[in-house]
């Protein structure tokens, strides 16, 4: 193993799943790609009207929490070489395509995320991932 891959919202299974990415990652002394995807542009659409700024903002605001709030999760446990990646689109796609790009070698997600209220990681992404990664995926429950 040589890359590991951890997809997340900020859910509580999306943290456990980036605990458990991030142990492996330290243990082995691996680099972790830390993802988020948005693609809930509706569901955020009545809080951007309601604070008079545009949706991509408040979608940015929002990935960029999550991201740096996993990657401090990740060194307080140990993992050093992080790298962080957000995308806008299907999440199964976009998740895959960056898993296919930096060659990694198992992909972890948590069993269940925020749903479309955040619009980043929907359940059902785990049992696509699982179908469709020509990896390791490791659902945490």
């Amino acid at each position: 193993m040589k890359r590991i891959l951890v997809a997340t919202d900020g859910s509580d299974g999306a943290d456990r799943a980036v605990d458990t990415a991030a142990d492996l990652a330290a243990k082995l002394r691996l680099p972790l790609w830390i993802v988020s995807v948005t693609d809930g542009v509706s569901d955020v659409s009545p809080i951007a009207r309601a604070e008079g700024v545009a949706v991509g903002d408040v979608l940015e605001a929002i990935t960029d929490r999550i991201l740096t709030d996993a990657k401090e999760r990740s060194r307080k446990l140990g993992a050093d070489d992080i790298r962080l990646q957000s995308r806008s689109g299907d999440c199964t796609t976009r998740i895959l395509e960056i898993a296919e790009e930096i060659g990694a070698d198992a992909i972890f997600v948590g069993r269940r995320g925020r749903g479309r209220l955040q619009g980043l990681l929907l359940g059902s992404i785990s049992q696509k991932l699982a179908t469709l990664a020509p990896c390791l995926v490791a659902i945490v429950p």
